[in-house]
């Protein structure tokens, strides 16, 4: 029942597998699962019983969209047999519950990130090669740690993220407390780019604005992709781990719902996510995959189709809805003390085709500034390629906003605008109070975020954009919203009690000091008799 009775002699091996175990905190349910799925007699789990618990059932065809291949869903059908074979299975053909520990320790057990990523990407292999795909990775040793060789195609690196994606989903449906339907599978084109512009030889880049995921014929070394991911994707790996521990422990819970067919399907084929215009949830999982625990878990909301029932508790401000200027913007995030995503879509003045959409991310609410503040914050490169831009840690400008302010004549004033890393004067994003331009600067002139293009052939002299649309997504949750709308509330008051004039607190005209002033300056000359 994964456990040894008293007379039972534990073995050091089992008593370090349940040792690593517990400081997860895993090993109950895991004892539970492992009583589930195993069979009584021989007292280890059938092959099958743990080849069912990891499938599932792709349904609909590949999204034309997404441009998913062909060969997807074949891929996926072999993910639950490779995961037993690479991790779980005994030479005596039934899975122990040392060997269960330890298969789930390699799964969903501490681990530095290339680790994790190395099992990944040793589970893709398998998968592809089972699916008669081409080999092209190789394992160059066996250990716990071992490390691969070889290369992968744009559309070998567009299907592991497709298959990375629907083992994060099936992870968060299964945790979920109310019922998620499916969301497709999301739009991963700009990742895709990102790792070919990262890894591809210098004299093989190709256009980023015009290309064809699957007709690409570029050779990706696995070592790059590994440390793009690392740079880039950091919680990449996670999604494997999550997907394990959250199938082991689902059944753990729901033994009488395992036999249920459509408990573990996946409808590939139905509509992308999407809150507001720019943010779907393609996007929204990319900048997840940048971050690390409760803000990685609010922006991971968005993806979910129950969140579109709750849209105004992200979306603070559109400019297509709200009316573009920082007036605008300002009456809607005022008030809003949590972390805020920023998305702005532009596109050069003389090239209206090339759309692109950079990003910021800030830690705090916005404040009205002369100066930069702030105490942390990213930027991102989120269309048509991704990449994410952390602090450097060698200065603090990370975010500017600054309206009108109350004295009318400045002999220096300060601009007024938002602005996102850089100097006073000389900022790296900068959108003027009409939300019309933002100015995109080289990231020479900014020492707070690390370097690298927000577009596609960024050069090296500033450039004017025209805005098409600007979106604001509140993370605090809940709560946070509903701080702001008291907030909003307690201003109300305030502006409707300044508009009233209460004349009870005025005196007697008569015995008033302004009567006596006014009839001194209309006639100064008459005498009055001072009363005594």
């Amino acid at each position: 029942m994964g456990q040894s009775s008293s007379a039972e002699q534990v073995s050091p091996e089992q008593r370090e597998a349940e040792s690593i175990a517990a400081s997860t905190g895993a090993l109950p349910n895991l004892q539970k699962a492992f009583s589930v799925l195993s069979d009584p007699q021989t007292n280890s789990i059938p092959i099958h019983s743990l080849q069912k618990c990891f499938g599932f059932s792709i349904d609909g065809s590949t999204n034309e969209e997404s441009v998913v291949p062909k060969e997807f869903p074949v891929l996926m059908s072999n993910l639950s047999s490779s995961i037993v074979d690479l991790f779980f299975l005994s030479e005596k053909g039934g899975i122990s519950w040392v060997e269960f520990l330890k298969g789930y320790i390699k799964c969903s057990g501490r681990t530095v990130s290339s680790a994790s990523l190395n099992s990944l990407l040793r589970l893709f292999g398998m998968i592809s090669v089972k699916a008669g795909l081409p080999e092209k990775l190789q394992v160059v040793s066996d250990e716990d740690d071992c490390k691969i060789s070889g290369f992968l195609l744009p559309v070998d690196v567009q299907m592991l993220l497709s298959m990375c994606w629907i083992m994060w989903w099936d992870s968060n449906k299964l945790k979920a407390s109310s019922s998620l339907g499916d969301s497709g599978l999301p739009d991963v084109t700009h990742l895709v780019l990102s790792a070919i512009d990262s890894c591809a030889e210098a004299d093989k880049k190709m256009d980023l604005w015009e290309t064809s995921i699957l007709d690409m014929d570029i050779q990706l070394p696995v070592a790059k992709i590994i440390l793009w991911a690392l740079k880039t994707v950091p919680s990449l790996s996670d999604c494997f781990g999550k997907f394990v521990h959250a199938r082991l422990f689902y059944v753990a819970a729901h033994k009488e719902k395992l036999d249920q067919a459509d408990l573990f399907s996946h409808d590939i084929s139905a509509k992308e996510m999407s809150v507001g215009h720019l943010f779907n949830s393609g996007r929204a999982w990319a900048i997840s995959l940048t971050l690390r625990g409760t803000l990685s878990d609010e922006i991971s909301k968005v993806c979910f189709p129950s969140a579109a029932e709750e849209v105004d508790d992200y979306l603070l401000y559109r400019s297509s809805l709200h009316g573009k200027g920082l007036n605008r913007f300002w009456s809607n995030i005022e008030g809003y003390n949590a972390p805020l995503l920023i998305l702005i879509s532009a596109h050069e003045a003389n090239n209206d085709a090339r759309r692109w959409i950079i990003g910021a991310l800030i830690h705090q609410g916005f404040e009205n500034h002369d100066t930069f503040y702030g105490t942390s914050g990213s930027l991102y490169s989120i269309s048509p390629v991704f990449h994410v831009f952390t602090p450097s840690g060698k200065e603090k400008n990370f975010v500017y906003s600054h309206l009108h302010g109350t004295v009318k004549y400045e002999a220096h004033p300060k601009p007024v605008g938002l602005a996102f890393g850089g100097s006073s004067g000389n900022e790296r994003i900068f959108v003027d109070e009409d939300f019309a331009k933002v100015i995109v600067r080289h990231h020479a002139c900014d020492k707070t975020y690390h370097h690298g293009p927000l577009y596609p052939d960024q050069g090296f002299l500033p450039v004017e954009a025209s805005i098409m649309d600007v979106e604001v997504l509140g993370l605090g949750g809940k709560r946070a919203r509903d701080i702001q709308s008291s907030y909003k509330k307690r201003e109300e008051l305030f502006t409707e009690q300044r508009r009233k004039v209460d004349l009870k607190t005025f005196g007697n005209w008569e015995d008033s000091p302004e009567k006596m002033m006014m009839d001194m300056v209309s006639d100064p000359n008459r005498v009055r008799r001072e009363d005594r």
